[in-house]
């Protein structure tokens, strides 16, 4: 399991066609994708599982905790991502709550763009 960053700071400043504001790039992807929001609750969890495809999840608000292939909980908080290689093993949960944008593909490869801003591993 890696954990990446995608905050503000991430980002690059848009300014084409007038615009303000900035983009932090995920992920480039060909392929069959799919793309999904995760709501979970206080004391929310996503039971352990064998990743199908390539995920990322990305923590959007809240925060929690996720594990991979090592069963070892780390912290992740709004503006971070995990992401699990097909067939690892994962969990994630939450105390407080959080939601996050999961992101599923075979040829999810976050690394490409992400490795600048990876954090954790």
């Amino acid at each position: 399991m890696d954990i990446y960053q995608f905050e503000k700071v991430a980002g690059k400043k848009i300014t084409r066609f007038g615009s303000d504001f900035n983009m932090a790039k995920i992920v480039d992807a060909q392929g069959s994708i799919h793309i999904g929001m995760m709501f979970l609750g206080e004391n929310g969890l996503i039971g352990e599982h064998e990743a199908v495809v390539p995920q990322l999840f990305l923590v959007i608000q809240g925060e929690g905790w996720v594990y991979g292939a090592g069963k070892e909980r780390m912290k992740i908080t709004a503006g971070e991502a995990a992401f699990w290689h097909k067939g690892e093993s994962h969990s994630s949960g939450t105390e407080s709550g959080l939601t996050a944008l999961v992101i599923e593909s075979d040829a999810l490869d976050p690394q490409a763009i992400m490795a600048k801003l990876k954090i954790k591993e």
